[in-house]
């Protein structure tokens, strides 16, 4: 494995600790990133909280969510398997179950873009994966096969996120940085969405403000990516 300070490698381990920061992951939730662009394998943490990933817990897993490695792996490693084996464009996949975007997978009311730094949601609809359609009303609404992480990732399609009723959220990226923001930005924009509800029906982002936001302000990420990172890191050990 490379060393961690200023590689990709590094980023992944940031981007975990990141996120916990965030409020995005807390003690459950993972991200992944693919080990290079077109590579049929991607790292992803042995089964460990978060906020504790180090770069020796990461693990090289194949895309049926295999790995050579004795320690234990997620059980929702599929999810970043069925997605990286559908989406090459994607570089990095994280899964949270945030608490403000949880609320939106179980209601009528879709989750929209209604902040211009969630240009990147679907203006109309964040797609909802129905785990019942696949795997019936008895399961743990875990994604612990192939068959439901590849039923995951075909709702997801090219969307930038997708929802997991009554479970949590699935958000991709062509980097870890831009996975990582709009990770970030989904919280963020479902908890505003949530606010304006109370208030009254949201004016929502047309198809075009969303197009021109995701551009000018998504082409940013590593804006914030920068800051992040730079909280996540130990002054006494410069890792993270």
């Amino acid at each position: 494995m490379t060393t961690l300070e200023g590689t990709p490698v590094g980023d992944l381990v940031a981007a975990n600790h990141i996120l916990v920061r965030q409020g995005v992951l807390d003690s459950f939730g993972h991200v992944s990133m693919r080990t290079t662009p077109g590579a049929d394998t991607f790292w992803l943490s042995r089964n460990l909280a978060p906020g504790s990933v180090t770069e020796s817990d990461l693990l090289e897993h194949d895309l049926n969510g295999d790995t050579d490695d004795p320690r234990s792996p997620y059980l929702e490693r599929f999810i970043h398997a069925e997605i990286y084996r559908r989406r090459p464009d994607v570089m990095a996949v994280v899964h949270s179950h945030s608490p403000a975007v949880v609320p939106f997978s179980t209601v009528a009311v879709p989750l929209r873009p209604v902040i211009h730094m969630a240009g990147f949601l679907d203006p109309q609809q964040t797609p909802v994966f129905e785990i019942a359609d696949v795997a019936g009303d008895a399961t743990d609404l875990l994604i612990t096969s192939s068959e439901l992480g590849a039923a995951l990732a075909e709702t997801l399609g090219d969307s930038s996120v997708a929802l997991m009723r009554g479970h949590g959220s699935v958000t991709v990226g062509a980097s870890v940085p831009e996975a990582v923001y709009r990770a970030v930005y989904t919280e963020v924009n479902a908890h505003a969405q949530a606010s304006a509800l109370t208030l009254g029906e949201p004016r929502y982002l047309t198809a075009g403000e969303a197009a021109a936001s995701n551009e000018t302000v998504g082409g940013q990420a590593t804006r914030a990516w920068n800051v992040w990172r730079a909280q996540s890191i130990t002054p006494s050990t410069g890792q993270v």
